[in-house]
């Protein structure tokens, strides 16, 4: 099969190169000449681990290439994926869905009878159909079919999610886009991947009401952590607790400073959108979303409050500033909120991340960026954990604490135990713990993380 991907950026970048793993040629286009100079040259304009290693063995195999030329690509392939973007409106809410409309304007001319296109993106419900009423004004002399096929791939670990899904949803009203989605999916359905096949306009409103619900167990955990605080309880041991129950399960019950990225508040603000627009209120996820944004300012209390009441002429130490581990996404990143609060309360910041200080510097001025987290520290009064990187699990505190002018430590993702905290000298806050831990280090969450390298795995076998 020959696909051609619209859209090099997250989405299509990690879906491109997942299909072209299962055999498929794949022609990947997009409009940002220097990205698609470096993806030639192997290098990667995202990180995700694994990445650049599927991408190279694809390119090696001639199962995958980049290109500008719009034309050509979509000429010879039965399939286009559409995978651009999609923000939010500002002050609305509303997904964008400009790029979406220009691409399809742009691919008609070169369509070809029996082509298939499909949504990767996400969008509104309605999209698809809207697509498929644009593309029959402009090209009504040829027969083609419109799917929606979102994505539900976690950064940082989305290799492993595309090749190990919990489902593949497909959006389908006509028998030639099902032929097609399934041949596409069948070296997923052959290792027994529930390919589920849906009406367009469920497709589409799944993919927001999946976020939405994932969103949900966030805020409600994190108002559980505030709860804990007051009753002399641990957030971790009650998380453990109602996790285990399988109605509920363990993932996205993690205390912190809230959630961000390129998902959830997007995806949260679309669905109160449309519902409000379809008189069907949803206001328990206008709820989560007021929670998430109050969570954020409120850290910068408690992070003052952890210094002391006072943060002017203060240096704050901050390690991790991405939304998440494992990405460099800087996206609706709680540190975006709160480490501008901190600056205006008085306090200097050095930050050190193992991935997002060049996209976060332009995000973040006055930040002092740091080569690690030794040096960070340095002179630093407050130790702040924003950002729940493998590597800050097994610092020498001891090492952090002689660097630093104070003894505060704020861990807002509870990576350690107030015991080892403490034996090394830190006065130390954290989340949702309403009393002493026990020596017994943290569990390590795995809401939403995989080990680098678990999406590495090669499909060959399973396609031969």
């Amino acid at each position: 099969m020959k696909i051609c991907m619209l859209g090099a950026g997250y989405v299509g970048l990690v879906s491109a190169a997942c299909f072209a793993d299962f055999g498929w040629d794949v022609i990947c286009v997009d409009n940002n000449a220097e990205r698609v100079a470096d993806l030639e040259r192997g290098r990667m304009p995202i990180y995700e681990p694994g990445l650049d290693d599927l991408i190279e063995r694809n390119v090696k195999a001639g199962r995958i290439r980049f290109t500008i030329e719009l034309e050509g690509a979509v000429k010879q392939s039965e399939l286009v994926l559409l995978a651009v973007g999609t923000p939010m409106r500002r002050g609305s809410g509303y997904a964008d869905l400009s790029y979406i409309f220009e691409a399809v304007k742009d691919i008609a001319p070169h369509l070809q009878d029996g082509a298939v296109i499909t949504t990767k993106s996400t969008v509104p419900v309605g999209t698809s159909r809207e697509i498929e009423r644009r593309l029959r004004e402009l090209r009504p002399d040829i027969d083609f079919a419109v799917c929606s096929n979102p994505e539900f791939l976690r950064e940082g670990s989305a290799i492993r999610d595309f090749m190990f899904p919990d489902r593949v949803l497909v959006g389908c009203d006509s028998e030639r886009g099902k032929e097609v989605m399934e041949a596409l999916y069948k070296p997923l359905s052959l290792r027994s991947a529930p390919v589920m096949f849906v009406e367009r306009e469920s497709a589409e409103l799944a993919k927001y009401a999946a976020n939405a619900f994932l969103a949900m167990k966030v805020s409600f955990i994190n108002e559980i952590a505030d709860l804990c605080e007051k009753v002399d309880a641990d957030v971790q041991q009650v998380a453990d607790a109602i996790g285990a129950d399988k109605r509920i399960g363990p993932k996205f019950l993690h205390a912190g400073p809230g959630y961000g990225g390129s998902c959830f508040p997007k995806d949260v603000s679309a669905l109160i959108r449309t519902a409000r627009e379809a008189h069907a209120p949803v206001t328990l996820v206008e709820q989560v979303d007021r929670v998430n944004n109050e969570r954020k300012i409120s850290m910068a209390s408690r992070i003052q409050e952890a210094a002391g009441g006072e943060l002017r002429d203060k240096t704050v130490a901050v390690l991790g500033v991405t939304f998440k581990p494992n990405t460099d996404d800087m996206r609706e990143a709680p540190s975006l909120t709160i480490l501008p609060m901190l600056q205006d309360r008085g306090a200097a910041i050095r930050a050190y991340d193992p991935e997002a200080s060049k996209d976060a510097e332009e995000q973040l001025p006055g930040v002092v960026w740091c080569e690690n987290a030794l040096s960070a520290c340095e002179g630093a009064d407050v130790l702040l954990v924003l950002t729940e990187w493998n590597e800050f699990r097994a610092l020498n505190l001891s090492q952090l604490k002689e660097a630093m002018r104070g003894d505060v430590l704020v861990d807002l993702r509870n990576v350690y135990s107030s015991a080892g905290a403490e034996a090394a000298g830190f006065r130390y806050s954290c989340v949702g713990r309403g009393r002493e831990l026990s020596e017994q280090a943290p569990l390590v969450s795995d809401r939403d993380a995989a080990a680098p390298g678990d999406g590495e795995k090669t499909f060959a076998k399973a396609v031969s």
